[in-house]
């Protein structure tokens, strides 16, 4: 879906499409190069990262697993409930495996943090995260992703993914909501 397809329903457009190819394809390099030699498990994170693992997976060159995970923190609002829950777990045992979590946004840090803890408790040889979008200002708690793709502000985000209400994630751009459409 267009951007220009939504009329009046979106606010602005903060990351456009050509800045995610652009990025994707950088972070897509730098991954290959940091795991060049080692068998690497991306873990994409259900549902908002679909877009990114799809394409940052099809710009690498190095052989690789893919899993999923569903945790879920939020519901249909615009901020984090802080509790998460697992809706699907991974189907493959990451023990002594090198994963790579594929996240869409990095917010309050509240939902990674936990996610992360969880991975590392199932014995990994390491784990480390990409994240497309990272709202430096809205961090609650410290994660640091090994990789990022663009630092935005502390806004409500639709698009590459992400949604408002389960809608907007076939959006090709990162872009803000007209208030309208969640007040």
């Amino acid at each position: 879906m267009h951007s220009d397809d939504l009329g009046v329903d979106l606010e602005r457009i903060l990351v456009d499409e050509e800045a995610l190819n652009r990025r994707i394809v950088e972070l897509a390099a730098q991954v290959d190069a940091d795991y060049a030699g080692r068998d690497l498990i991306l873990v994409g994170v259900l549902k908002g990262a679909v877009m990114l693992m799809a394409d940052l997976s099809r710009a690498m060159k190095h052989p690789l697993e893919m899993d999923w995970m569903a945790v879920s923190s939020y519901g249909s609002g615009t901020t984090s409930s802080g509790v998460v829950r697992i809706i699907k777990d991974l189907d493959r045992d990451i023990t002594g495996k090198h994963v790579l979590v594929v996240e869409d946004i990095l917010d309050s840090g509240l939902t990674l943090s936990w996610l992360l803890r969880n991975l590392n408790s199932r014995g990994p040889a390491s784990v480390e995260v990409l994240t497309m979008l990272r709202k430096p200002e809205a961090v609650r708690v410290a994660v640091t992703p090994a990789y990022v793709g663009f630092d935005i502000p502390n806004e409500f985000v639709v698009g590459y993914g992400l949604d408002y209400a389960e809608k907007y994630r076939n959006l090709r751009v990162v872009a803000t909501l007209a208030p309208h459409v969640y007040s």
